[in-house]
């Protein structure tokens, strides 16, 4: 049957849904309501995101549901580990892996550095925020897919 008819599966796919979209417009809204710009980094971390919104689209019109919607639980896990990535780099904790973290280039005045945050609240960058809602989101998805519905 591929018709989802638990509570929890339906939540689940509503989440793969809704974490990615949600994130992926806070990022919008961050970069063309505040005028903060990406990084290559945080370019990064949307990508999965994408993927997740397909997949969870996806979910709701082929069939195995359940498979789309833990592939999507996966994207949005790895946009959050990059996340967890970038917010040390910003952190200082290791080095970044590209041109965008380090020295400034002298020669190119609109690269956005990825080794420092921009904005921050509580002290938790965009991209720990990213890693907190996505992991956790990623982790909620699966929970929910392997949970079974109790039965009176």
């Amino acid at each position: 049957m591929t018709a989802l008819t638990d509570s929890s599966d339906k939540l689940a796919q509503r989440l793969a849904l809704a974490i990615p979209a949600a994130l992926l417009g806070g990022a919008y809204i961050s970069q063309y309501g505040f005028d903060l710009f990406p990084c290559e980094m945080c370019w990064w971390q949307r990508y999965p995101h994408f993927i997740a919104l397909g997949l969870a689209l996806l979910s709701f019109v082929a069939p195995p549901k359940k498979v789309w919607i833990g592939l999507a639980a996966l994207a949005i896990l790895v946009s959050g580990a990059i996340g967890a990535f970038h917010a040390g780099v910003e952190y200082k904790w290791w080095p970044g892996i590209t041109g965008c973290t380090g020295a400034p280039d002298l020669t190119s005045f609109d690269v956005v550095r990825c080794d420092e945050a921009p904005w921050s609240l509580f002290g938790i960058s965009l991209a720990g925020w990213n890693a907190l809602f996505s992991i956790g989101g990623a982790i909620a998805i699966w929970v929910l897919l392997l949970a079974k519905e109790r039965r009176a």
